[in-house]
C-alpha cells in the first residue's frame, strides 16, 4: 500500500482581506508557515497586528516567504520576538529587500504611541532574522523532515517573488503569494504550473479586469503631456518596491525617445531609492527586454531631468521648484510617507494631477481619493480635492480576474481543491464562483481560522 500522509492547513491570516498573509502547515514531522505579514488598512499599527498569533511561535520549525511586500513579511519581528527560532527560506533578492522593508517598517512603527513596538522592531531582532534566513534559487530543492520537499518558482510579481510548491511523493500543494500581472516592464512572466493537487491563491483583482496593458505606457505619456500643458504638478503615490522601479524604467524610455517633454521629475522616497540599488544588483532576474537594454549600455533607472531626493530638506525644497514638475513618492496608498505632504500641497489646486497606479486598499486615503471624495483630512486639517484624479490599472502588479482564471486553467486536469485567499470578500467569492462556473473545479474562499486536512 502506498505510503500516505496527512497535511493540515490553517488560514491564520490573509482571508477576508488583501493583506496579512499567514498560513500554517502541519504534518506529523514538521510545522511550517508561509508568509507572516502585516494587515494594512487605515494605519500600519492596526490593533489586529499586535494580537497574539493563533499558534505558538516557539513550535514553528520553518517560515517560507513568497516575497518581500510588508503584508507578507511585516510580522516576522513579532514572530521572532515571541520565540520563533527556526529557519526562514526565500529567494536571495527577497531576503535583501526584506531587510530594507523591515528597517523602514521599524522606523514607521517606532513613532507609534499606541503600541510599545520599539521592543519588537529592534536592530537586534532584525539582525537575528537575517542570521536565520537562508536563500535558494528558483527550482532548487529544499528537503524537509518527513520526506517533504519544497521549491520556489517564479511568480512574476516583484523581484524575487516566488510560488512555493510543497511536495510529498507525487502530491503537491502550491501557495501563489501574489501573482504578477505579466508581462511586466522589468521582470519575467509568471511561470506556468500544471502539476499541483492543491492550490492556495491570491484574489486581489478576482472580480475585475485591468485595462489593456498595452495602453498603460501610452496613458502614462498622455498624463505627463497633459500635466505639461496645464503647467501643473503631477504627483504619483507609488509603492517603493517594484512600482517605483517599473515607472522609472517606463519614464526612462519615454524621456529618452522624446515622447514626453523634459521636466523636473523627483523620486522622493528614501526607501525606493535604496530598493532601486538592490534591483541594480540583481539584473539577472530581469526579463529579456530589460537585460538587452542594459547590455546596450542603458542606465534603465535614470534619465535627463531625474532628481533623487534622499534627505528631508531636499524633499521640502521640491515645493520651490517651478511648475511643471512630477513627484514620485511613497506610500502607494497614501497611508503614510512623503506623498502625504505633497497631497496636502497639491490636491487643492485644479491645475495639478494625482495619478494612482496601484491597488488602493479599503480604508486607505488612496481609496478615498480614488472613489471621488471632495476632500480628505491630512494632519487633522480638511484638504479639498480640486486636482484631477487619474487611475491607470494597467500598472497593477497583480493578475486580473481573467489572468487568475487562466493561471488556474493550466492545472485544471490535476488540481483537486483551490483555496481563494488574499482578496476583499467580494473579490475572493467572485473568483471562487468563476473557477467553479468556468472550469468546474472545487474552489472555496476560506475564512480566518479555518483548517482543512489534505491527503498526501
Amino acid at each position: 500500500m502506498e505510503n500516505t500522509k496527512k497535511l493540515k492547513l490553517t488560514f491564520c491570516g490573509g482571508t477576508g482581506s488583501v493583506t496579512g498573509a499567514n498560513f500554517l502547515i502541519e504534518t506529523d514531522s514538521v510545522k511550517m508557515l508561509v508568509d507572516c505579514g502585516l494587515s494594512q488598512g487605515t494605519k500600519i499599527a492596526d490593533d489586529s497586528n499586535w494580537e497574539p498569533f493563533s499558534y505558538d511561535p516557539k513550535t514553528i520549525d520553518i517560515l517560507f516567504i513568497t516575497h518581500s511586500h510588508v503584508d507578507h513579511i511585516g510580522r516576522i519581528p513579532k514572530l521572532v520576538h515571541e520565540g520563533f527560532e527556526g529557519k526562514i527560506y526565500s529567494t536571495t533578492p527577497t531576503k535583501d529587500i526584506t531587510k530594507l522593508m523591515l528597517e523602514d517598517t521599524a522606523g514607521i512603527l517606532g513613532k507609534n504611541k499606541e503600541h510599545d513596538l520599539a521592543s519588537i522592531y529592534t536592530p537586534e531582532t532584525l539582525e537575528k532574522i537575517m542570521s536565520i534566513w537562508e536563500t535558494r534559487d528558483y527550482h532548487q530543492t529544499i528537503n524537509l523532515p518527513g520526506g517533504f520537499q519544497v521549491e520556489f518558482r517564479d511568480a512574476g510579481h516583484i523581484l524575487g517573488s516566488a510560488l512555493i510548491v510543497f511536495s510529498y511523493g507525487n502530491k503537491k500543494i502550491m501557495f501563489t503569494g501574489d501573482l504578477g500581472n505579466s508581462p511586466s516592464p522589468l521582470i519575467c512572466d509568471t511561470e506556468k504550473v500544471t502539476d499541483v493537487d492543491y492550490l492556495v491563491m491570491e484574489s486581489v483583482y478576482g472580480d475585475r479586469n485591468h485595462e489593456d496593458r498595452n495602453l498603460r505606457k501610452q496613458k502614462l505619456a498622455e498624463v505627463m503631456q497633459d500635466n505639461y500643458k496645464r503647467q501643473g504638478t503631477l504627483i504619483m503615490p507609488t509603492f517603493s518596491l517594484e512600482r517605483s522601479q517599473e515607472l522609472l524604467f517606463e519614464i526612462h524610455d519615454l524621456v529618452e525617445n522624446k515622447r514626453v517633454p523634459e521636466v523636473p521629475i523627483f523620486l522622493d522616497s528614501p526607501l525606493a531609492i535604496k530598493l532601486t540599488a538592490v534591483y541594480e544588483k540583481y539584473k539577472n532576474y530581469f526579463n529579456d527586454r530589460a537585460r538587452k537594454d542594459i547590455e546596450n549600455g542603458e542606465d534603465i533607472f535614470s534619465f535627463p531631468g531625474l532628481h533623487v531626493t534622499l534627505e528631508t530638506e531636499e524633499s521640502k525644497s521640491i515645493a520651490h521648484t517651478l511648475d511643471p514638475k512630477i513627484i514620485i513618492a511613497g506610500s502607494g496608498m497614501s497611508n503614510g510617507g512623503r506623498i502625504v505632504h505633497h497631497e496636502h500641497n497639491y490636491l487643492p489646486n485644479p491645475k495639478d494631477t494625482i495619478l494612482l497606479t496601484g491597488y488602493q486598499s479599503a480604508g486607505t486615503m488612496g481609496r478615498v481619493i480614488q472613489e471621488g471624495a471632495k476632500s480628505v483630512y491630512i494632519k487633522g486639517a480638511e484638504v479639498p480635492i480640486n486636482a484631477t484624479v487619474v487611475t491607470i490599472d494597467g500598472y497593477s502588479g497583480h493578475k486580473d480576474s481573467d489572468g487568475l482564471l487562466n493561471f488556474v486553467e493550466n492545472m485544471a486536469e490535476k488540481v483537486q481543491k483551490i483555496f481563494v485567499v488574499m482578496g476583499e470578500p467580494k473579490s475572493s467569492l467572485f473568483l471562487a464562483q468563476k473557477i467553479r462556473d468556468y472550469l468546474a473545479l472545487n474552489a472555496t474562499a476560506p475564512s480566518q481560522g479555518d483548517s482543512v486536512t489534505l491527503d498526501f
